[in-house]
Order: structure tokens, then C-alpha cells, then sequence
């Protein structure tokens, strides 16, 4: 079930109005069938999938707090890999067939290995993730085995948060299941002004966003640099706006109950460097791989100083690649983060002394501009429909500059042709919601956006909730777009 679905417009006000009139004893098991009912509605067999993590993590998890010694990293591990080979099976079996049938073919081998005729279930990767984090903090003595089947199940499958995030941590999530939340009118207010706000984004921003970039990246060779370009940018903002409306829309429903997630995007544009990049963009992805594999791999080899720190760096980012999908586009995507941060890492000293050597504010603008220009360059590999297009991409872009010089000299007759297939209405369309985006992001720089409409006078708050709301039916797109990140 989608966020922005006619569907969801009637299963949230029903799911929720049912949760007040219900006995807090029952909550619970009201919200677990709500989110069954609420995943069903993509593949409804692939439940099945969920609930045998399940019950194989909260068996482990009770498991590994009543062990000792050994037993207790014998139970992790045995669910780790249990969570880990589900996820690698359904996600990545035909992309390891594949290649290994390449290599076959390569060595003039007959042998092939049959591709599974598998869908990937949505959110597979999100909720694995969460699962796996409750086992590792339970061994790690940061968290108290869940004893109460349904209340793990729930953590699990809280169908705000269940196929695209945030990955909460028990320690955030678990114990908010145990505590009444009687009605809120502050919390309804916050929860559904951060769901418009969401919705705007999604329908009127990031899809429409997706129009253009789709028209563009569906076919690379026939586009010129320019176009290229802007097609590249323009997915930045679709991206963050789709990921970062589908966290607001999943902060807002669960707020409006009581519940609250952790913020999974701060800015992540306004970033000046690719270290801090990652501070504020898909945050609970990042803290996740931080804790669980960069930081551990980093003290573990601690003996061999920086080399360490890079290897560990360069590796989770491998992992945060092929963690996003089954293809060499990501890896390479996430090998080039990876390098990223190992040259900050290497050469930080360096670099804040050539900063201090250049005015504060160019500096800053020249670290903003050089941040988000290594960004999209490693769009270019997330976006592309393979690893061939992307690389044909990257070969046009140096052919800007004669394309922008031949405009000039034939006094922008040329731009046309820079940007045929783009309707030029469409065009500005999109860069007028980009301005408004980026003035809303000004104003919020002195604090929370949401919270700042709601001290505005009655008038002007409904206004705006309104205008809102009239803005992303009148020019919001609702067609059976997903989510991009509901394919990870």
C-alpha cells in the first residue's frame, strides 16, 4: 500500500480512529493486523517471509540473553546469517547466476545456472536490517530480550516504518509499544502537518521531477551533455524528495498516534563535505552501518592506524552499495563514497589548513559546491538503468563546454536542441518547486519548519495547511509510481 494511494487515504483515518477507541491492552494487536494488512497489500505470500525472521529473531533474541560465553555469539551468529541468506536468496540469486553464467560463457562453458522466477519483497532490505540491529544490541547487553511475542512482531512490522525506514533501534522503538499513548491534539497537529509537508514533496516535487529524469535517463545516447546534466540534478532532488516525503509521511502517521521515529534526513544538500553528506542523509542507513561494520572493523584492526580507517571505510560503503540494490552500478556507487571519505579521512589536517588560507564564506561555498557537484557525479551510477548507460553518460559530459559555447555564440538559439523533449513549461515548473524547496530549507535554517507554522496565528496556520493540501491535489502527481527506495 502506497503513502500517496487512495487506498492509504482510507486505511489511516480507519487504523487510527480504531487504535484511540481501543482498550490499551488490544493497541498492540490492532496495530500488528493493521500492518499485516498494510504489506499484504503489495505480495500478500511474502508475509510468510516476514514472519519467519520473526520468530527465528525473537527466539534468538531470548536465546542469546539467557546464554553465556560462546553460546551467546553462537546464537547471534546463527541469526545473522539466517537474516542475511533470506535477504541474499530472494535479493541477490539472480544477479550472482548471472554473472557467474557470464564468467561460464566467458570460458566457453555449456553449464548455466537457472534464474528464479522470484519477485524481491518490498522492504526486504529495510526490515532486515531492523531485525538484525535488536539481536546484535540483545548480545551486546544494550537491550533486554523481548519477551512478548506480539510487541516484537509489531517492532518488526509497524506498518509506518515497515519497507522504507527509518531502521529504528530497539532501544528507541520497543518500549514505546509498551506505553499507553492517549489522544494528542499536539501530536495529531505536528504528525499531519509533517504528512502534508511529505505528500508535497512526493506528489508535487519528486514526481514530477521524475517526468523529466525518467524522459532523459531512458535514453542517454541520444541526449546531449547539457541535458545529461540537468537530468542528473534534477534526480538529486527527486531522490531526496521522494526518500526524505516518504520519512516525513511515516514521522507524521506514526506521531499522530504517539509514536516517535528517529529523523531520517537533515539537509543533506547544504553538506560541505561527503563525511558530513552521510550525517544527514538516510540517517538511520548510515548510524546502522557505522555502528555494525565500520566501527567495529575500524577498532578491530586499530593496530594498523589509518589504513585501517580506510579499509573499513571503503568496505562499508561496498556495503552500503550492494545494499542498495543487485547490480555493479551500485558498487561502484558505493566504492566511490567510500573513496570519498577515505580521502577526507587522509588528507583532513591538510585540508583545514589550505581553508584557512581562503576567506570563511568562499570556503564554505566552494566546499558546498564541490560536496554536492561528487554527489551527483555518483548519481550518474544510482540512476542509470546500467552500468553501460552510466558510463556512457559520464563520456558526453565533457562535451558541455563546446555546447554551451556554441549557444553563446549563436545567442542561445542552440539551447533548444541542448534540451529537445523537455517541454519548457515543465521545465520551469520544476525549477520554481526547486527555489521553494530550497527558500523553505533557508527559513528552516532557523529552526524546525513545522514547528514554525504552528506558532503562526489560526488563520494563517490553516491557511497554510489548505493551501497545502489544495496545492498537492490541484498539481500533484497520484499515479502507481512507488517510492524509489521501496525496491531496496
Amino acid at each position: 500500500m502506497l503513502f500517496n494511494s487512495f487506498e492509504f487515504l482510507l486505511f489511516f483515518p480507519i487504523v487510527t480512529i480504531i487504535y484511540f477507541l481501543l482498550p490499551y491492552k488490544l493497541r498492540w494487536f490492532h496495530l500488528l493486523v493493521a500492518s499485516c494488512i498494510f504489506y499484504m497489500a503489495f505480495v500478500p505470500v511474502y508475509i510468510l517471509i516476514l514472519f519467519a525472521t520473526i520468530v527465528i529473531d525473537y527466539a534468538a533474541g531470548i536465546l542469546i540473553e539467557n546464554a553465556e560465553g560462546h553460546k551467546r555469539r553462537l546464537w547471534l551468529i546463527m541469526s545473522l546469517v539466517t537474516n542475511v541468506g533470506i535477504l541474499v536468496f530472494f535479493k541477490y540469486a539472480n544477479f550472482l547466476s548471472t554473472n557467474i553464467n557470464a564468467l561460464l560463457h566467458i570460458s566457453d562453458m555449456s553449464a548455466r545456472i537457472p534464474l528464479l522466477k522470484i519477485l524481491l519483497p518490498i522492504g526486504l532490505s529495510f526490515h532486515t536490517f531492523q531485525a538484525m540491529s535488536y539481536t546484535i544490541e540483545v548480545y551486546r547487553g544494550n537491550q533486554k530480550a523481548e519477551r512478548h511475542f506480539g510487541i516484537y512482531a509489531l517492532y518488526v512490522m509497524f506498518y509506518p516504518q515497515l519497507v522504507a525506514g527509518p531502521i529504528e533501534r530497539p532501544q528507541n522503538l520497543l518500549h514505546q509499544f509498551h506505553t499507553p499513548h492517549p489522544f494528542s491534539y499536539d501530536d495529531f497537529v505536528i504528525g499531519m502537518r509533517r504528512v502534508l509537508w511529505g505528500l508535497f514533496k512526493k506528489c508535487v516535487i519528486a514526481d514530477r521531477l521524475g517526468i523529466i529524469v525518467d524522459n532523459i535517463y531512458n535514453h542517454p545516447q541520444q541526449q546531449s551533455a547539457t541535458a545529461l546534466i540537468l537530468g542528473t540534478v534534477f534526480f538529486a532532488f527527486q531522490i531526496f524528495c521522494d526518500f526524505s516525503g516518504y520519512s516525513d509521511i511515516a514521522l507524521g502517521v506514526a506521531r499522530v498516534m504517539g509514536f516517535h521515529l528517529m529523523v531520517n534526513f537533515n539537509k543533506p544538500y547544504n553538506a560541505k563535505s561527503i563525511s558530513e553528506f552521510w550525517r544527514k542523509w538516510h540517517i538511520s542507513l548510515s548510524t546502522w552501518l557505522s555502528d555494525y561494520v565500520y566501527t567495529p572493523l575500524s577498532v578491530r584492526f586499530r593496530d594498523y592506524g589509518m589504513k585501517a580507517v580506510i579499509v573499513a571505510a571503503i568496505v562499508t560503503f561496498l556495503i552500503s552499495g550492494f545494499w542498495h540494490g543487485a547490480a555493479w552500478k551500485y558498487m561502484v556507487w558505493g566504492l566511490l563514497h567510500g573513496i570519498a571519505i577515505s580521502y577526507e579521512i587522509a588528507t583532513r589536517k591538510f585540508r583545514k589548513k589550505l581553508f584557512k588560507k581562503i576567506p570563511e564564506q568562499a570556503g564554505r561555498l566552494i566546499s558546498l559546491f564541490l560536496t554536492f557537484s561528487y554527489v551527483c557525479f555518483t548519481y550518474i551510477f544510482f540512476r542509470a538503468n546500467s552500468l553501460r548507460d552510466a558510463l556512457a553518460v559520464i563520456k558526453k559530459l565533457p562535451s558541455v563546454f563546446s555546447e554551451i559555447g556554441q549557444a553563446i555564440r549563436h545567442r542561445g538559439v542552440l539551447t533548444g536542441q541542448l534540451l529537445s523533449g523537455i517541454p519548457t513549461m515543465s521545465l520551469l515548473v520544476c525549477i520554481g518547486y526547486l527555489l521553494l524547496l530550497e527558500l523553505a530549507h533557508r527559513y528552516e535554517g532557523r529552526g524546525s519548519l513545522m514547528e514554525m507554522v504552528g506558532t503562526k496565528p489560526r488563520a494563517v496556520r490553516w491557511g497554510i495547511y489548505f493551501g497545502m493540501a489544495f496545492t498537492i491535489y490541484l498539481f500533484g502527481i497520484f499515479n502507481s509510481r512507488q517510492f524509489i527506495y521501496f525496491q531496496f
